[in-house]
C-alpha cells in the first residue's frame, strides 16, 4: 500500500472515531484520536523504512543462500524471487490467458516449445504468490497510487518452470524417495521428532490417536470419530496437551479422536519435493485417517489455517461430516474490484507489511520474503532443542513448552509452500466452499473467534457466518488466536462436546 494512502487512512479512521463521541468529552477524544492518528502514521513510516531494508536484505540473502548451498550440498537451487529476474530467453511455460480468465483459481498450462514433447502439466493449486511478491517501493511507486495489485503477469520463468516441473511431475501426494528419503538440507533441523518419519513412515501423516478403553465383554459401546486439524506452524500437539485431556470422562469414553500433523509440520513427513498444495494436504489426510482407520462419518474441528482443509474435506465428504467446528477460519471476502487477484489480496489482508502489532510483523516476514524466512527458520525450528532448554531454564520448568515443538518442528520449505498455496491460493474457493456447506450439507457448524486476533480479525468469523446463515457464531472477549483455547481449555471441550451432543440428536 502506498504510504500516503496509508497515512490517508489512518487520519480518515481518527476523524471519523473524532465525529461520533458527540460534545461530551469532545477535548478527551479529539486528544485521543490525534494519538491513534499520529502513532497509526508512525506505523506507517516505520513500516516503509523496515520493509524497504527488508527487500534489500532479501536479495542479499538470495545469494547468500545459493553460495552456501552449493558449497554445502554441491547443488544450485533455484528459489521463486528468480522469476522477478525475467533473463534467459523467452519462458517456457504460458498460461492461456481465455483458460486464466474462465478458472481463476485451478490452471492448465502447456509448454510453449514447438516441439510438444510433453503438451499440459498441472499447476492447479500453485499460488501467484510465491512468485509474484512486489517490493514496497514498488507499491508505493505504483501509477495513480491504486492500493490493489495489478494482475500478474500471466507468464513462468525458465527457474521457475523447472522447479514446478519437477514437484509436479512425481505421483500425486508421495513423498520422495519413499523407501530411502534423502537427508534433511543443512538448513533444517534433523533430530529424531523432526525426522522420525525417515525411518519408513513416509506414506502416512503422524496421527495421535485417542480412543475409548474397550469394554468388558460381552458389552459394546458405539464409538464416534472427530478429527482435529491443526493451523499454521503448528501440530497435533496443539490440540492434545490443551482439549485432549480437559474432555469429560464420558467423552473420552464416547469419541475416538485423531489428531493430525499435517504435511510438513511436526513429526509428519517433510518431502523437499513437495509443493505442499490443498491437494497434498488433503489426500494425506484421506490416507492417514479416514481410510487407515476406516472412517465413515466424523465430525472436523479445525484451527486457522485448518480449517481451509477442513471445509476442502466437507466439500468432498458432504454425507460423512457430521459436525464441523471452526476457529478463527482465515476467510476474507474478496472485493469485486480485487477479484483478477485475489491472492494478491488475501496475501496483503493476512500481512499488511506493518511492524505493528508484532504478530503482524512476523506474518509479513514470513509470506514476503522467501530468504528472510528461511533465516529465521534456520536460526528457531532447526535449533528448537536449544531454545526448549533455555525455556526451560528460564521458567524452571514452571511452565510446559509443548508449544515450542507445536512452532518451530517443521522446514522452511513446508512452511513458505503452505502459506502461499493454502491461506493464500485458496482465496477463489473459500467462497465457493462456504456456499455450497450453506445451501448442499445439513451438518452442524460453528464458529468461534476470539476478539482480540491480531492475525486474523473477527470479521473473518462474522464474514463466514454471514455466508452460512446456520452457523452458530461465537466470539470470545480477551482472547486472541492463540488464547482462544490455551487458557480456557476446559471451557472449548465443553462447548466440543455440546456440538457433538447436539449434532447426534439432529
Amino acid at each position: 500500500m502506498h504510504i500516503a494512502t496509508c497515512v490517508w487512512q489512518e487520519k480518515a479512521a481518527a476523524a471519523a472515531a473524532m465525529g461520533a463521541e458527540g460534545k461530551k468529552g469532545e477535548r478527551v477524544v479529539s486528544v485521543a484520536a490525534m494519538a491513534a492518528a499520529a502513532g497509526g502514521a508512525l506505523n506507517c513510516v516505520v513500516s516503509f523504512v523496515v520493509f524497504s531494508l527488508l527487500d534489500v536484505l532479501d536479495v542479499v540473502l538470495c545469494l547468500v543462500y545459493k553460495l552456501v548451498d552449493y558449497a554445502v550440498e554441491a547443488e544450485w537451487k533455484s528459489c521463486y524471487c528468480t522469476a522477478a529476474s525475467g533473463a534467459g530467453g523467452e519462458p517456457r511455460i504460458l498460461v492461456p490467458p481465455s483458460a486464466a480468465a474462465a478458472v481463476p483459481g485451478p490452471k492448465v498450462v502447456r509448454l510453449s516449445s514447438a516441439a510438444n514433447s510433453k503438451p499440459r502439466m498441472q499447476l492447479e493449486d500453485v499460488s501467484d504468490t510465491l512468485y509474484v511478491r512486489p517490493s514496497l517501493l514498488a507499491d508505493a511507486t505504483r501509477k495513480g497510487g491504486a492500493a490493489g495489485p495489478a494482475a500478474p503477469a500471466l507468464t513462468v520463468t525458465p527457474a521457475i518452470a523447472e522447479m514446478i516441473r519437477g514437484k509436479l511431475d512425481r505421483p500425486p501426494c508421495t513423498p520422495p524417495r519413499q523407501h530411502h528419503p534423502a537427508p534433511p538440507c543443512w538448513s533444517d533441523c534433523d533430530c529424531k521428532v523432526c525426522h522420525s518419519w525417515s525411518g519408513g513412515g513416509a506414506s502416512h501423516l503422524y496421527v495421535h490417536v485417542q480412543a475409548p478403553p474397550p469394554p468388558p465383554p460381552p458389552e459394546t459401546v458405539k464409538t464416534e470419530d472427530v478429527v482435529f486439524i491443526h493451523g499454521f506452524i503448528s501440530s497435533s500437539v496443539f490440540w492434545t496437551e490443551t482439549v485432549f485431556p480437559a474432555f469429560s470422562a464420558a467423552a473420552r469414553g464416547k469419541y475416538r479422536m485423531f489428531a493430525v500433523d499435517l504435511l510438513g509440520f511436526g513429526r509428519s513427513p517433510k518431502p523437499a519435493d513437495s509443493l505442499y498444495t490443498l491437494r497434498e494436504h488433503v489426500e494425506m489426510i484421506e490416507r492417514s485417517v479416514l481410510r487407515r482407520y476406516r472412517l465413515g462419518s466424523f465430525h472436523v474441528v479445525a484451527h486457522s489455517l485448518g480449517s481451509v482443509l477442513a471445509l476442502a474435506l466437507a466439500v468432498k465428504y458432504p454425507d460423512a461430516v457430521k459436525s464441523l467446528t471452526l476457529l478463527a477460519p482465515p476467510y476474507f471476502p474478496v472485493p469485486e474490484s480485487e477479484a483478477g487477484a485475489a491472492t494478491q489480496y488475501v496475501m496483503r489482508r493476512v500481512a499488511p507489511r506493518r511492524v505493528w502489532p508484532p504478530i503482524a510483523f512476523g506474518a509479513s516476514m514470513a509470506c514476503w520474503y522467501e530468504h528472510v524466512s528461511r533465516t529465521i527458520c534456520l536460526t528457531i525450528c532447526r535449533h528448537h532443542r536449544v531454545w526448549d532448554r533455555l525455556f526451560r531454564i528460564l521458567t524452571r520448568n514452571r511452565v510446559r513448552t509443548f508449544l515450542i515443538e507445536a512452532f518451530m518442528c517443521h522446514t522452511h520449505n513446508a512452511a513458505w509452500h503452505t502459506l502461499h498455496n493454502i491461506i493464500c491460493g485458496s482465496a477463489a474457493r473459500m467462497g465457493a466452499y462456504l456456499d455450497v456447506l450453506s445451501s448442499e450439507l445439513t451438518c452442524k457448524v460453528a464458529i468461534f473467534h476470539g476478539r482480540d486476533d491480531e492475525l486474523l480479525p473477527v470479521e473473518c468469523a462474522l464474514a463466514v457466518g454471514a455466508r452460512v446463515p446456520r452457523a452458530r457464531v461465537t466470539v470470545y472477549d480477551r482472547k486472541d488466536h492463540i488464547t482462544i483455547i490455551v487458557g480456557q481449555e476446559e471451557l472449548f471441550a465443553a462447548e466440543l462436546e455440546a456440538i457433538w451432543r447436539s449434532a447426534a440428536a439432529e
